[in-house]
């Protein structure tokens, strides 16, 4: 038994038992991978796949307990170098961040370059994604944690913390008439065309969420993942934008007013979602820190732990 037939496990799992693709993401050929499973079965004296042919259908139900512990060989095969890593070198490294355009555009920037300033040796990436792609990443071990608003809390191995709450905003040309509303209402929104978010993003299910309380349905003629791309269309007179309050900027936006809609949709929360038993570095720790001062590393460390 060796780490490549424990990988090779687990990515004929994540690519859906085609061997093809199971060699291409490990560089290596598909009779070599049908080997080395070959081999590992033989060794343990149980069949892990379930076989229609050459070809692989799915997890025997010893496969499916077998994979448990793969995952847990190959996680903690990880934690093991990022331990010597922070033993030799505290303060350098890598760090991957997953997160979704709103954050890395609006909320991480400060945050990044206070953490730049004190570790100036860690190479730090930020991966944009939507958040189904970002909780992969996380769950893969690809990214050492994930931001997002939607999508994290829905995966099993994944636990969530809160960093920050949010509102939505409308924004609307100067001049618009919904400028001179005092207080708006779903309705007074309701006749105008709307471009907002895709579902699945920045909050999107608050917004329909508000429409729905109402009985009432948005005439949604446009949506996108970028609030940069709304505020575009609605500067073209293609209707008013529902974007994240803090996409606005006054002395950018000029020919744009934000307004306040806080009363109307449901406050939103960005969350950090880490890996479960997932080693985290210190540097790791003192970014989520200055992302969520309220978040201690003693807290995230009893949360990543199995037991």
């Amino acid at each position: 038994m060796n780490f490549q037939q424990l990988r090779i496990v687990r990515e004929t799992i994540r690519r859906d038992f085609n061997l093809t693709d199971v060699a291409a993401a490990l560089y290596t050929s598909q009779p070599g991978v049908s080997r080395h499973i070959k081999d590992l079965e033989d060794e343990l004296g149980i069949e892990i796949f379930v076989r229609r042919g050459k070809r692989l259908l799915g997890l025997t139900p010893a496969g499916r307990e077998l994979a448990e512990v793969v995952e847990r060989i190959l996680v903690d095969a990880q934690n093991l170098k990022r331990i010597a890593d922070q033993f030799a070198s505290r303060d350098q490294g890598h760090l991957l961040i997953a997160t979704t355009h709103t954050q890395a555009r609006y909320a991480l920037p400060d945050v990044i370059k206070n953490f730049k300033r004190s570790y100036p040796k860690v190479q730090l990436g930020l991966h944009q994604g939507s958040p189904r792609e970002i909780a992969a990443m996380v769950v893969s071990g690809e990214a050492d944690f994930a931001i997002a608003t939607e999508g994290l809390d829905a995966v099993p191995e994944i636990v969530t913390f809160p960093c920050y709450g949010w509102h939505h905003g409308v924004i609307v040309p100067v001049g618009h008439p919904l400028g001179q509303v005092e207080r708006l209402t779903v309705e007074a929104l309701a006749e105008y065309p709307i471009i907002t978010y895709q579902e699945g993003f920045t909050g999107r299910y608050q917004i329909d969420a508000a429409f729905a309380a109402v009985g009432m349905t948005p005439d949604i003629v446009l949506s996108a993942i970028d609030a940069d791309v709304i505020k575009t269309y609605v500067e073209v007179g293609l209707g008013i934008g529902i974007i994240a309050s803090m996409a606005f900027n006054p002395g950018r936006d000029h020919g744009l007013r934000l307004l306040d809609t806080s009363h109307i949709f449901e406050r939103s929360v960005t969350k950090i979602g880490l890996r479960r038993g997932h080693y985290l570095r210190d540097f790791a720790y003192r970014f989520i820190e200055n992302l969520a001062p309220d978040l201690k590393e003693n807290a995230v460390r009893a949360a990543l732990s199995r037991e």
